[in-house]
């Protein structure tokens, strides 16, 4: 399958980087081996692969070679390429895809070296870094654009300016969330954003098993633990592995937060609303019900600014109803699962429904809006 095919597919992946040193991190892999991790990769469920041939990162054009005799992965070369002699090189070092940055090109080296790419079998991963480098590659119609969240100058990471940039991004395009990802909300974030896929590079270098990490940052359902008013009861949450911590902003409810609490930027922060919905700065995410006869509405939508980006299928207001997972099974786009779950039942509804995200807040009380924390723990691990 050719690079941007494979990365335009539905639903959200990965190209998985294999890289021995970061100029940033320093060593990562120094005696990795490129056909095992090819392999992971292919096994963890990688869209692409990614493979630095630039000695600054401990690669070689060999190590393009060996990966291509591991893998049927689409392999995407990775090095300061601008000229056509490069992207020959690449090709015939077994490479579908070849990067090209903006940071070093002029539009018209840029508009050459995609023609030659082109001629030569080859897509092109065009990679900005700011506004004006998205801006030229949306009138270059680069196919497919990264947007990397690392400041090559000085290696600092922005990963909301990332952010605003995949959202703003042309939707006929397929767009790459790359750097500063550790996480399944990470991942998640820049899946929201509107992002195709997350490029993926020192995360898995660094772990022990890196397809089974690789595996990890994209799996589904999200876990996400409602219903917390107390700092100590959000860092435990943290602590036990949740993706999504959130908070009830509605005046009647009995787990009602003043305000958003803190959380560390590995998860996601939800705020809960219902009927009205105000302005909650360091928000990533809103969950609104209406109001229906004085209480809030049975399904909710969830908001990313005021994009809706999922939905929420939840219970009836204290009621039970026997179709809630076949309503949910039957909700078509992310389904956030919430409404009766808990650690005994919450396997057996991800079974059923295969939703985005579980959301519980009863399961893991002592007492309406108060946290315990082993039962914190055992709703993460079921969940999972």
């Amino acid at each position: 399958m050719r690079f941007r095919d494979a990365l335009a597919a539905p639903g959200f992946g990965a190209i998985a980087e294999f890289k021995r040193r970061s100029p940033s991190a320093g060593d990562l892999r120094p005696d990795g081996d490129v056909a095992v991790v090819a392999r992971s990769y292919e096994t963890g469920g990688a869209r692409a692969m990614s493979v630095l041939v630039d000695e600054r990162f401990g690669g070689t054009w060999d190590d393009l070679r060996a990966a291509r005799a591991a893998t049927k992965l689409p392999l995407l070369a990775k090095g300061f390429f601008s000229t056509p002699a490069h992207l020959e090189e690449a090709r015939d070092a077994g490479a579908d895809a070849v990067l090209l940055l903006l940071r070093d090109l002029e539009d018209s080296a840029v508009e050459a070296l995609i023609r030659v790419a082109r001629t030569l079998g080859l897509d092109t991963l065009v990679e900005a870094h700011d506004a004006d480098e998205l801006a030229r590659a949306a009138r270059l119609e680069a196919p497919v654009i990264g947007v990397n969240a690392r400041n090559l100058g000085d290696f600092s990471i922005d990963r909301k300016r990332q952010l605003e940039l995949v959202a703003s991004a042309p939707r006929d395009r397929v767009v790459i969330a790359e750097s500063g990802i550790a996480t399944r909300a990470q991942a998640a974030a820049a899946e929201l954003a509107g992002a195709s896929a997350i490029l993926v590079g020192s995360t898995l270098m660094r772990a022990a098993d890196p397809g089974a990490k690789l595996r990890e940052l994209v799996s589904r359902p999200l876990v996400k633990v409602c219903g917390l008013t107390r700092q100590d009861d959000v860092d435990a949450a943290v602590e036990a592995g949740a993706d999504m911590v959130g908070f009830i902003l509605a005046a009647e409810s009995p787990r009602r937060a003043d305000a958003l609490l803190d959380a560390h930027d590995s998860v996601l922060r939800v705020a809960v609303f219902v009927g009205e919905r105000e302005q909650t700065d360091g928000a990533d995410l809103v969950q609104f019900y209406g109001r229906e006869n004085g209480h809030r509405s049975r399904d909710a939508v969830l908001l990313r600014g005021d994009e809706q980006v999922g939905s929420v299928v939840d219970l009836p207001w204290a009621e039970h109803d026997a179709s809630h997972l076949e309503r949910a099974k039957a909700t078509p786009g992310r389904v956030m699962l919430a409404g009766g779950l808990g650690p005994e039942n919450v396997a057996e509804a991800i079974a059923a429904v295969r939703p985005w995200a579980v959301d519980s807040a009863r399961s893991t009380e002592q007492a309406p809006g108060v946290k315990d924390h082993d039962a914190l723990k055992r709703w993460v691990e079921a969940a999972r």
